[in-house]
């Protein structure tokens, strides 16, 4: 049942008419409790409330089905200003993308130029841009556009999925780069010919790559809501003496909200994802897909 029902969320989640549909009602029936708002403005004022409870945050304007240009460059635009709100506001915040809401589609060249007027906007602020990972169809190209701006730029890292066959060697090859990297398990539905199928698997590979990257000397960003994995990574940089200053956990803004602030309590960088902005619905429909809990609780603010 648990697998239908992700299925059936990633499902909808890529679906243009129900995303039409959702941005004409707005963030309701619970999804506002995992989306910042619609504008710069209420996410910022949201930022600002984390930074006061001890934690940063990476903002995430979000963009998905971009089909032409000019929706390329439109996208662009709202990762500028919003990195001018970060700097203006003084909250604690970097920026996250999708190379796809920049034209990656499209033609990676206008990807590419998107990209470079982002980090260089970024660098004059002394800020951080982290490039979201996509389905496995973007994977490769990805890292290949990574790899290229880092000959230019220092202050640009990428997300790699343990859920993939491919990401013990990715890790590897990336560590000559000294990547900063976000470790995630995985969040969309992949054929088993290119990723783990069983969560046992996934879980082990999500140890091994965390292990391997920490161990590498490389900063990381562990994201992940699971106690395990969070327990496993305080244990490895206690046992080898790696500094609080050399890995953070990440997590979702709307989830495990308790942890979090226990996390900050003990010391540990906590930084949360906070999504915001009108397209909003894919990102929900994921959220609901991966834990059934959500679910849940959408369903209560439907029928109250």
């Amino acid at each position: 049942m648990e697998v239908l029902m992700r299925n059936m969320f990633q499902a909808i989640g890529k679906n243009r008419s129900a995303n039409q549909l959702a941005k004409r009602y707005g963030l309701r029936f619970g999804a506002a409790r995992f989306v910042a708002g619609e504008t710069i403005g209420q996410s910022i004022e949201v930022v600002r409330k984390l930074n006061q409870s001890g934690r940063v945050v990476t903002l995430d304007h979000l963009g998905e089905f971009i089909s032409t240009e000019a929706e390329a460059m439109e996208s662009t635009e709202m990762c500028l200003r919003t990195l001018d709100a970060i700097a203006e506001s003084g909250v604690q915040s970097n920026l996250s993308l999708k190379m796809t809401s920049l034209g990656l589609d499209i033609d990676k060249e206008l990807c590419m130029s998107n990209m470079r007027r982002i980090l260089d906007r970024a660098k004059e602020y002394g800020n951080f841009v982290r490039i979201d990972m996509e389905d496995y169809a973007h994977c490769q190209v990805s890292l290949d556009i990574y790899r290229e701006l880092r000959q230019t730029y220092d202050n640009v890292g990428i997300v790699i999925q343990a859920y993939l066959f491919r990401t013990e060697q990715d890790i590897k090859d990336l560590n000559e780069l000294r990547a900063n990297l976000r470790l995630v398990k995985g969040a969309y539905k992949e054929s088993p010919k290119v990723a783990f199928p069983e969560k046992k698997d996934v879980d082990e590979n999500y140890k091994k790559i965390i292990k391997m990257h920490l161990l590498n000397g490389n900063y990381t960003a562990v994201a992940s809501h699971d106690e395990h994995m969070i327990e496993f990574t305080k244990q490895l940089v206690k046992e080898h003496g790696i500094p609080n200053n050399r890995f953070e956990f990440q997590m979702l803004y709307g989830i495990c909200e308790e942890l979090q602030n226990r996390l900050v309590a003990e010391g540990y960088k906590v930084r949360v994802y906070v999504p915001y902005g009108i397209d909003w619905f894919g990102y929900f429909m994921r959220r609901l897909a991966e834990r059934p809990a959500n679910v849940w609780f959408v369903l209560k603010n439907m029928f109250k």
